[in-house]
């Protein structure tokens, strides 16, 4: 869920977009955006079970998320960065 005063940084809506369609637990997708001189961090959590799909095979999938929103940044003048925090209920491996 994303803080309506945060929706017109660049990046939100377009990580809304792809997260919400990789995902299976829509309810438990959370988007946090915060804006400061160093510019926007993204902030994600998703549930337990997909944390996978989010992270991919070798960490391709959310390492081609990190590049994408990268760009966008660069086109808006602004750099962003995208965080995952691990599900709270994750057991160590």
């Amino acid at each position: 869920m994303i803080d309506s005063t945060h929706s017109d940084l660049p990046g939100i809506s377009f990580i809304r977009y792809v997260l919400e369609a990789l995902v299976l637990e829509k309810d438990k997708l959370v988007i946090e955006a915060k804006e400061d001189d160093m510019g926007i961090l993204l902030t994600i959590q998703v549930s337990d079970s997909d944390m996978g799909k989010l992270i991919g095979k070798s960490g391709q999938t959310i390492k081609a998320l990190r590049t994408l929103v990268r760009t966008i940044g660069s086109n808006s003048a602004k750099r962003i960065n995208l965080k995952v925090l691990e599900p709270e209920n994750a057991q160590p491996a």
